[in-house]
Protein backbone atom coordinates (compact mmCIF):
# COMPACT_ATOMS: atom_id res chain seq x y z
CA UNK A 1 0.00 0.00 0.00
CA UNK A 2 1.60 3.41 -1.09
CA UNK A 3 1.50 5.94 1.26
CA UNK A 4 -1.44 8.07 0.34
CA UNK A 5 -3.48 4.81 0.03
CA UNK A 6 -2.97 4.11 3.59
CA UNK A 7 -3.42 7.67 4.62
CA UNK A 8 -6.94 7.59 2.84
CA UNK A 9 -7.71 4.00 4.67
CA UNK A 10 -7.32 5.92 7.44
CA UNK A 11 -9.94 6.73 9.86
CA UNK A 12 -10.74 10.55 9.69
CA UNK A 13 -10.50 13.57 12.79
CA UNK A 14 -7.79 11.86 14.67
CA UNK A 15 -9.87 9.20 15.28
CA UNK A 16 -8.99 5.25 15.88
CA UNK A 17 -11.33 2.27 15.34
CA UNK A 18 -11.70 2.26 19.56
CA UNK A 19 -13.02 5.88 19.90
CA UNK A 20 -15.34 5.65 16.79
CA UNK A 21 -16.74 2.78 18.68
CA UNK A 22 -16.98 4.66 21.41
CA UNK A 23 -18.53 7.22 19.55
CA UNK A 24 -21.43 5.39 17.89
CA UNK A 25 -22.40 3.63 21.48
CA UNK A 26 -22.47 7.14 23.10
CA UNK A 27 -24.57 8.45 20.11
CA UNK A 28 -27.24 5.03 19.48
CA UNK A 29 -27.87 5.56 23.86
CA UNK A 30 -28.41 8.80 23.38
CA UNK A 31 -31.23 8.07 21.46
CA UNK A 32 -32.86 6.07 23.46
CA UNK A 33 -31.92 7.84 26.56
CA UNK A 34 -31.79 11.66 27.58
CA UNK A 35 -28.68 10.48 29.93
CA UNK A 36 -25.33 8.95 28.91
CA UNK A 37 -23.18 7.10 31.75
CA UNK A 38 -19.82 5.71 31.88
CA UNK A 39 -21.96 2.12 33.30
CA UNK A 40 -24.28 2.86 30.18
CA UNK A 41 -21.25 2.59 27.93
CA UNK A 42 -19.71 -0.13 29.74
CA UNK A 43 -23.01 -2.07 29.54
CA UNK A 44 -23.95 -1.49 25.64
CA UNK A 45 -19.85 -2.54 24.36
CA UNK A 46 -19.72 -5.21 27.13
CA UNK A 47 -16.56 -3.52 28.84
CA UNK A 48 -15.22 -3.02 32.06
CA UNK A 49 -16.21 0.47 33.93
CA UNK A 50 -12.09 1.42 34.55
CA UNK A 51 -11.99 0.83 30.49
CA UNK A 52 -14.53 2.95 29.90
CA UNK A 53 -13.61 5.76 31.65
CA UNK A 54 -9.96 5.77 30.45
CA UNK A 55 -11.55 6.08 27.04
CA UNK A 56 -13.81 9.08 28.14
CA UNK A 57 -11.04 11.07 29.27
CA UNK A 58 -8.84 10.44 25.78
CA UNK A 59 -12.06 11.13 23.85
CA UNK A 60 -13.00 14.26 26.39
CA UNK A 61 -8.84 15.27 26.06
CA UNK A 62 -9.71 15.02 22.08
CA UNK A 63 -12.98 17.78 22.52
CA UNK A 64 -15.15 14.85 21.17
CA UNK A 65 -17.22 14.69 24.52
CA UNK A 66 -18.25 16.67 27.35
CA UNK A 67 -18.77 15.43 30.69
CA UNK A 68 -21.29 16.86 33.34
CA UNK A 69 -20.01 17.42 36.86
CA UNK A 70 -22.58 14.61 37.27
CA UNK A 71 -21.17 12.36 34.97
CA UNK A 72 -23.53 12.68 31.85
CA UNK A 73 -21.69 12.44 28.72
CA UNK A 74 -22.61 14.42 25.73
CA UNK A 75 -21.31 14.21 22.32
CA UNK A 76 -19.49 17.74 20.76
CA UNK A 77 -19.82 18.90 17.51
CA UNK A 78 -16.76 16.98 15.95
CA UNK A 79 -17.57 14.07 17.94
CA UNK A 80 -20.83 13.91 16.85
CA UNK A 81 -20.51 13.91 13.25
CA UNK A 82 -17.67 10.94 13.78
CA UNK A 83 -19.98 9.17 15.52
CA UNK A 84 -23.10 10.09 12.67
CA UNK A 85 -20.60 8.94 10.11
CA UNK A 86 -19.77 5.45 11.73
CA UNK A 87 -23.63 5.17 12.33
CA UNK A 88 -24.64 5.61 9.00
CA UNK A 89 -21.70 3.19 7.59
CA UNK A 90 -22.68 0.61 9.81
CA UNK A 91 -26.70 0.70 8.99
CA UNK A 92 -25.78 0.60 5.39
CA UNK A 93 -23.44 -2.22 5.55
CA UNK A 94 -25.01 -4.37 7.42
CA UNK A 95 -28.16 -3.78 5.56
CA UNK A 96 -26.74 -4.61 2.32
CA UNK A 97 -24.71 -7.73 3.31
CA UNK A 98 -27.73 -8.94 4.96
CA UNK A 99 -29.30 -8.09 1.28
CA UNK A 100 -26.77 -10.31 -0.34
CA UNK A 101 -27.45 -13.31 1.88
CA UNK A 102 -25.29 -12.67 4.94
CA UNK A 103 -26.77 -13.49 8.00
CA UNK A 104 -27.88 -10.51 10.23
CA UNK A 105 -25.05 -11.80 12.90
CA UNK A 106 -22.10 -11.73 10.58
CA UNK A 107 -23.71 -9.18 8.26
CA UNK A 108 -23.36 -6.68 11.56
CA UNK A 109 -19.84 -8.01 12.98
CA UNK A 110 -18.39 -7.29 9.30
CA UNK A 111 -20.18 -3.90 8.96
CA UNK A 112 -18.51 -3.05 12.14
CA UNK A 113 -15.38 -3.73 10.94
CA UNK A 114 -15.86 -2.57 7.71
CA UNK A 115 -16.97 0.92 8.96
CA UNK A 116 -13.73 2.38 10.42
CA UNK A 117 -11.31 1.11 6.60
CA UNK A 118 -13.82 2.03 4.31
CA UNK A 119 -12.21 5.64 2.48
CA UNK A 120 -14.54 8.12 2.03
CA UNK A 121 -14.49 7.76 -1.58
CA UNK A 122 -15.67 3.67 -1.67
CA UNK A 123 -18.30 4.32 0.68
CA UNK A 124 -19.72 6.91 -1.31
CA UNK A 125 -19.33 4.78 -4.23
CA UNK A 126 -21.20 1.92 -2.10
CA UNK A 127 -23.82 4.09 -1.05
CA UNK A 128 -25.04 5.50 -4.80
CA UNK A 129 -24.53 2.07 -6.30
CA UNK A 130 -27.15 0.41 -3.57
CA UNK A 131 -29.69 3.90 -4.27
CA UNK A 132 -29.13 3.13 -7.88
CA UNK A 133 -30.28 -0.93 -7.27
CA UNK A 134 -33.15 0.00 -5.01
CA UNK A 135 -34.78 2.67 -7.71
Amino acid sequence: MDKKTAIQAQPTMNTNESSENYLEAILILSKSSAVVRSVDIATELKFKKSSVSVAMKKLRQSNHIMVSPQGHITLTESGRDIATRIYERHNLLSSWLTELGVTPEVAVEDACRIEHVLSTESFEAIKKHIERTKA
